[in-house]
């Protein structure tokens, strides 16, 4: 992968801008915050509000299987030793951990849809 004279980071050669002399292997970013080229030339550039959104996006994806994951962790570590209390939270880590991918697999519509609205 080529690397951008300005930032000195690796991409992929669709994140740059066209052209020769200063705007030779200049990347999106750059290129735009240097001023060689404008947001309306380079769909490839993504806002700070583009990517918030796309951040948000991904998190509220992937963010159960984050909090499975940590339950049962902290099941397995301090979870058990609770009389009362480690027989309910076996019961919804396990409950959770059966329904996080079926939610993953029918939510995937949905966020492919979203995601398609966010990116430019």
């Amino acid at each position: 992968m080529p690397a951008c004279r300005m930032c000195k980071q690796n991409y992929p050669q669709s994140q740059f801008i066209t052209g020769n002399g200063p705007r030779y292997q200049v990347c999106a970013r750059c290129g735009i915050e240097h001023g060689l080229a404008d947001p309306e030339e380079t769909p490839q550039y993504f806002s700070d509000d583009i990517l918030n959104a796309r951040l948000s996006l991904y998190t509220r994806r992937h963010l159960p299987w984050f909090a499975v994951f940590m339950g049962w962790i902290l099941y397995l570590s301090i979870g058990r030793g609770i009389e009362l209390w480690s027989g309910l939270f076996f019961g919804v880590l396990a409950l959770s951990t059966l329904a996080v991918p079926v939610l993953h697999f029918l939510g995937t519509p949905r966020f492919l849809a979203q995601l398609s609205r966010i990116t430019p």
